[in-house]
C-alpha cells in the first residue's frame, strides 16, 4: 500500500511540475493576445499583398487598405510587439527581435502556403474580405479578436491560465 501511495504522489507531482502553469515558458493572457495580434497583422499583410492585383474596380487597393489599418492601430500592434519582446527577453531568448521576426515569418509562410495551394482568385475570394472587415473594426473588437485562439491556429507557447 505504501508503494502505491508513493507512486501516486510521484505521478501527481510530475503532472503538477509539467503543467503549463508551472512551466516558465507559458504565456499570460496578455502575451497570448499579443502573439495573436502580431499573427493577425502578419496574416492581413500577406493577404493584402497576394490579392492587391485582384482588388475590384472602384475599390481601394487591398494593400493600401492594409497599410491604413496598420497605421491607424499602430500603437496597439507596437504594444503587442513590445509585450512579446519583454516575454522573450525574460524567457532567455538570445535575440528577442529575431524571435519575433520568426513568429511573423511562420505566420506569413503558413498563409502563403495556403495561397500557393489555391488558385489566386479562389484564395482572394476566401481571404480578401478579412481586410475590409478588419478596417471597420474599432480597437476593442480587434483586441477581442486577438484574445481568441482558434484550434487550428494555436499560439507558439502554452497558456499559463
Amino acid at each position: 500500500m505504501k508503494k502505491i501511495c508513493v507512486v501516486i504522489c510521484a505521478q501527481i507531482c510530475l503532472a503538477f511540475l509539467s503543467s503549463p502553469a508551472f512551466a516558465g515558458k507559458c504565456y499570460s493572457p496578455k502575451e497570448v493576445e499579443a502573439e495573436q495580434g502580431v499573427r493577425i497583422l502578419s496574416e492581413l499583410m500577406v493577404i493584402s499583398l497576394n490579392c492587391q492585383h485582384l482588388t475590384p474596380k472602384g475599390q481601394e487597393n487591398l494593400y493600401t487598405q492594409y497599410k491604413r489599418f496598420a497605421l491607424k492601430h499602430e500603437s496597439l500592434f507596437s504594444g503587442y510587439e513590445n509585450t512579446l519582446l519583454r516575454f522573450y527577453d525574460r524567457d532567455g531568448e538570445n535575440n528577442p527581435d529575431l524571435h519575433l521576426h520568426q513568429v511573423r515569418t511562420d505566420v506569413a509562410n503558413k498563409i502563403s502556403k495556403d495561397a500557393a495551394l489555391m488558385r489566386p482568385d479562389v484564395f482572394c475570394r476566401a481571404y480578401a474580405p478579412r481586410i475590409a472587415k478588419a478596417t471597420q473594426m474599432p480597437e476593442p473588437k480587434i483586441r477581442k479578436w486577438a484574445q481568441t485562439v482558434f484550434p487550428g491556429h494555436p499560439v507558439s507557447r502554452p497558456s499559463c491560465k
